[in-house]
C-alpha cells in the first residue's frame, strides 16, 4: 500500500534522489519547495508540489498533514556562510520542522545530517561508529558542523525519528562540491594535499538515497543515528587523476603538506571575514578536511538493521556525474554553475 511522504529540500542533490525511488516504487510524494526553486524534475516524476518556506511552521504543518515519513534533506550546505546563516538553515528549520510535525499527525522524520558533527580530530586508525561522541572538536568559524550538531539535538526532542549520517555525497545534480573540484583543477589551483594516499569516503547519492528509505521504514531504527558512508575505494590522488582523466587534462603534480594548507585556509578565510565578502574564498578549511582526511566509518549498524551498504562502484559513479556536469556545461553554451 502506497504511503505518503514529504520531502524538503527535494530539488536537491539528495532529495531529488530519494523522490526518485520512492516514485520508483510507486509510493505517493509530497515536494515541500521554495517558490523559486527548479522543480521541472520533480514535475516530470508527478511529484506533488507543495510551496512554502521552512520559517513558517504552519506551511509546513499544512504540508505534513496526513503525510506518514518526512524525509528532511534541506539545509543550509555550504562550507562558506555567516552563523545566522548556517543557524537559520539548519537549525531553526529542524525546530521548525519537529513543531510542525507534532501538530500534524506525528509521522516520522528521516533527518539527514553529517558526519561533520563528528568535527576535525577523528582518529584516523579503525572504524569510527556511531558511539563517537559528536560536537566535540569543530575549528573556529566552522558553523556547518556546528549547527549540524545542534540541528540533531532538535530532532531528538521529537519521539518518532531516525538520523543518518552521509560522509562526502556526489552523483548528478550535484551542484556544490564535485563541481568545485573540476573548477579547481581546470583553473590549475589544485594541489595534492599531504602524501595524496588518504582513502576518500565518498558516496552516491543514489546509495544515501536508498539507505534513507529503508532507514526510515525500519522499526529498530526509530531513535538512532546511521552512518551511510563509503570505507573508500579511491584515495586523493586517484580521485584527482581520474577527474583529470575525465576532462583529458595533464595530472596534478604539485602538492602542499596539510599543515601548510590548513594556514593558508585559515588566513584566506580571515581576511574573507575582515572585506565581509560573501562569496566563498577559493580555498577553505572544510575543502582541505574533505580531500586531506584519512577517516573511515564503519557502516554496521545500517547493515544490521536494515540491510545497507554502498552499491555503486566509485569510479562508474564519479564518471556518470562528470558526464551530467559536461553535458550541463554544454546545454549552457559556458562553464555550468
Amino acid at each position: 500500500m502506497a504511503k505518503l511522504h514529504l520531502i524538503t529540500g527535494a530539488s536537491g542533490l539528495l532529495g531529488s534522489h530519494i523522490a526518485q525511488q520512492l516514485r520508483d516504487d510507486g509510493q505517493h510524494v509530497r515536494a515541500f519547495v521554495r517558490p523559486t526553486s527548479n522543480t521541472q524534475r520533480l514535475r516530470d516524476l508527478d511529484v506533488e508540489l507543495y510551496e512554502g518556506q521552512l520559517d513558517d511552521v504552519p506551511s509546513i504543518r499544512r504540508a505534513a498533514n496526513q503525510a506518514d515519513t518526512v524525509y528532511h534533506c534541506a539545509g543550509y550546505v555550504r562550507d562558506w556562510g555567516s552563523w545566522n546563516e548556517f543557524h537559520a538553515g539548519n537549525v531553526l528549520t529542524a525546530r521548525n520542522l519537529v513543531e510542525a510535525c507534532l501538530a500534524a499527525g506525528r509521522p516520522r522524520i528521516l533527518h539527514v545530517s553529517s558526519i561533520s558533527v563528528y568535527g576535525n580530530r577523528i582518529p584516523s586508525q579503525g572504524l569510527v561508529t556511531e558511539d563517537m561522541p559528536i560536537g566535540q572538536s569543530h575549528w573556529l568559524w566552522d558553523g556547518y558542523g556546528r549547527t549540524k550538531v545542534l540541528a540533531e539535538e532538535e530532532i531528538r526532542k521529537y519521539p518518532d525519528h531516525v538520523i543518518v549520517r552521509p560522509s562526502w555525497v556526489y552523483g548528478p545534480r550535484d551542484r556544490n562540491s564535485l563541481p568545485r573540484v573540476i573548477k579547481a583543477i581546470r583553473s590549475g589551483r589544485v594541489r595534492i594535499v599531504g602524501s595524496g594516499d588518504n582513502l576518500l569516503n565518498m558516496v552516491s547519492a543514489d546509495d544515501v538515497a536508498r539507505g534513507a528509505v529503508l532507514a526510515a521504514n525500519c522499526d529498530a531504527a526509530q531513535g538512532n543515528a546511521y552512518h551511510l558512508c563509503s570505507l573508500g575505494e579511491l584515495t586523493q590522488r586517484e580521485l584527482v587523476n581520474f577527474l583529470c582523466d575525465q576532462l583529458q587534462l595533464p595530472y596534478v603534480k604539485r602538492t602542499v603538506t596539510v599543515r601548510r594548507a590548513w594556514q593558508a585556509a585559515f588566513m584566506v578565510e580571515l581576511l574573507y571575514r575582515l572585506a565581509k565578502r560573501r562569496q566563498p574564498p577559493p580555498i577553505t578549511r572544510r575543502a582541505i578536511y574533505m580531500l586531506g582526511r584519512t577517516t573511515r566509518f564503519s557502516i554496521e549498524a545500517a547493515a544490521r538493521d536494515f540491510g545497507w551498504q554502498p552499491l555503486i562502484p566509485l569510479c562508474e559513479g564519479l564518471a556518470a556525474t562528470v558526464d551530467w556536469y559536461l553535458r550541463r556545461e554544454q546545454q549552457a553554451g559556458k562553464a555550468y554553475d
